[in-house]
């Protein structure tokens, strides 16, 4: 009598492995881009307080020209600039697109936004824009 697993065995094994993976994979995925869209909204919160703070000290919002960039870096008109405001550079948004940052906005001061995983303006759920207003 040999010891070891059929071929049936293995195959019913196989299937069955199959399912579990069918049924939890979509889940896990789903909790990816719902955790990306948190970590842009979370981003684009500690941006807002970077620009609040930015305001503070040199008494008005970069201007679009200098962008994100001035919350790191020292603008040249810039005399009481007091940063820099963020303690690394300018990241990416989780999809690996620039924010957006426009001054005057069409809200407020200034927009800021990413415009969701695929990149382009409008769209639902991970596809859709995440704004500062």
């Amino acid at each position: 009598m040999s010891k070891g697993f059929t071929l049936l065995e293995l195959l019913v094994v196989v299937v069955i492995i199959g399912l579990l993976a069918g049924y939890v994979a979509p889940k896990y995925f789903s909790q990816v881009g719902k955790s990306e869209i948190q970590v842009a909204r979370a981003q684009i919160d500690a941006f807002d307080k970077a620009l609040d703070q930015y305001r503070l000290d040199t008494r008005r919002y970069p201007t679009a020209e200098q962008g994100l960039k001035a919350l790191v870096e020292r603008p040249a008109s810039e005399m009481q600039w007091n940063g820099p405001y963020l303690r690394k550079a300018v990241p990416l948004d989780p999809w690996g697109h620039p924010y957006l940052y426009r001054a005057p906005g069409t809200k407020g001061e200034y927009d800021l936004l990413s415009y969701g995983k695929d990149g382009q303006p409008g769209g639902t759920g991970e596809n859709a824009d995440i704004v500062n207003y």
